[in-house]
């Protein structure tokens, strides 16, 4: 039985997130459907994290097990096929071992945050970014950025759905740039809690635009209480783009 290791890319404006969801389309579901109409089975998708409703992916790992084998270009094709108009592509596709799980063999994680810094609102990247109209210092917030680099306890950042069964994360980078009016925040980590980045990059535009200090950052994140948080940004300008293996 041939396991498959995709690389998915999806705008997430009409789903509720990777994870099948009873109130909602999921990407789960519409590639488990896709692949069960190939293989004739029933199929069980794995990604190598999961992402709120509104977040898009660039290159999320994904693996699932099938007793129909085929190519990996041919399967690739044929989900791509299946999966018609869905806004969700199949990048690439090979085969993997038995051992090799999307998930459990990830060592690390790597999102994107776009927020476009401009006054016009957005047309072509309506959705796909976070429009903040107030000038915001990126040095500044890369900065202040480097006070949550390093193992914390994440729980002001945390959402209070989150189901990790530990706020103590390792945040490896967290890292502010901008190219004229687009700010681009990359953030590393073995794992992360629900609406951490979000967490994260709607404080770090607070101290972009003059209302927070580093220091306030740093008290934000020693209270270690969700009441301390400044704002949660939307999910519109958040990506997954890459996940580490060893």
């Amino acid at each position: 039985m041939p396991r498959y290791r995709l690389t998915l890319e999806w705008d997430g404006r009409p789903y509720m997130g990777w994870q099948r969801q009873e109130h909602g389309p999921s990407v789960q579901q519409a590639l488990e459907e896709a692949a069960a109409r190939i293989t004739e089975h029933d199929v069980t998708a794995i990604a190598a994290g999961r992402t709120d409703a509104g977040v898009h992916a660039r290159a999320m790992p994904v693996h699932f097990d099938s007793e129909k084998a085929l190519t990996p270009f041919r399967m690739m094709e044929a989900l791509n096929a299946q999966l018609r108009p869905h806004p969700i592509a199949v990048i690439d596709c090979r085969e993997a071992n038995a051992e090799w799980h999307a998930r459990f063999s990830c060592t690390g994680r790597i999102y994107d945050y776009l927020i476009i810094n401009r006054r016009p609102p957005l047309t072509l990247e309506a959705g796909m970014a976070w429009r903040v109209t107030h000038d915001l210092d990126a040095e500044a917030m890369h900065e202040a950025a480097q006070r949550l680099v390093g193992q914390h306890d994440f729980t002001t950042f945390r959402s209070a759905h989150c189901q990790s069964a530990s706020p103590v994360k390792t945040l490896d980078r967290l890292d502010v740039a901008r190219t004229t009016d687009r700010i681009m925040i990359r953030a590393e980590a073995r794992s992360f809690l629900h609406h951490q980045v979000r967490s994260m990059v709607g404080c770090l535009m607070m101290v972009g635009r003059g209302q927070w200090s580093a220091d306030d950052l740093s008290s934000a994140l020693v209270a270690a209480d969700r009441q301390a948080l400044g704002q949660n940004a939307p999910p519109d300008g958040l990506y997954f783009v890459g996940a580490r293996y060893e």
